[in-house]
């Protein structure tokens, strides 16, 4: 892990090395979004921030050390993540403040410009379940399902999810399944999802945010 990644020549060292000796060592970086100097060369060429020059030097690292060792088992692929806040509003007011506007507002408790991976990645840092491990997605029925390491956790965010997706998530029998609350119209709908569950995956973890 290195605290000041800078332009990562942490990550790249590391791949350097698992290419040479056939290891599996993994890294963390960690980089404050600091300008590029206006006159640098760096943001001439189009960087903004030392983050960017620091994803884009691990990129063409990776693809390098690719290429001058093709026989090595050598995993180049890196994810990134931002400190932000929380996906949910906030929906503390006192009953003198409430109007009309403020509790339309409240409909949906998840903050209107957060996207799946947004709610998907928050889910598994609640849960505790790691951010590195392999995940998928797939479209069913027109909505799309996302799959954590072959069931460590399956999420819909989707609004009004229909029986079918949710039979479809209950069948692969996941530890964790994840639906966000204005997925269901009614209550009777959310009680429907917890008897799916129930029936078909009755080990799994239902949870709805």
């Amino acid at each position: 892990m290195d605290f000041y990644s800078g332009s990562a020549t942490t990550a790249h060292a590391v791949m350097q090395l698992n290419a040479e000796d056939g290891g599996h060592r993994k890294f963390i970086m960690v980089q404050y979004q600091e300008p590029c100097n206006e006159k640098s060369e760096a943001f001439k060429a189009g960087y903004k921030n030392i983050c960017e020059i620091g994803k884009e030097r691990i990129r063409r690292a990776g693809d390098k050390i690719k290429s001058e060792h093709p026989d090595a088992n050598l995993d180049i692929g890196f994810r990134v993540f931002r400190v932000d806040e929380s996906n949910m509003k906030d929906v503390y007011y006192h009953p003198e403040e409430l109007t009309q506007l403020t509790i339309s507002e409240t409909v949906s408790n998840i903050k209107d410009d957060r996207t799946d991976l947004d709610l998907l990645y928050a889910c598994l840092l609640d849960w505790g379940v790691e951010i590195s491990l392999p995940h998928t997605a797939e479209t069913v029925d027109g909505y799309i399902v996302h799959n954590v390491d072959t069931g460590a956790l399956m999420a819909c965010f989707n609004e009004h999810v229909p029986t079918t997706v949710v039979e479809h998530m209950a069948k692969q029998q996941p530890l964790r399944a994840v639906f966000r609350d204005s997925a269901f119209a009614t209550d009777a709908d959310k009680i429907n999802v917890t008897e799916i569950f129930k029936n078909l995956s009755p080990d799994t973890k239902v949870k709805v945010i």
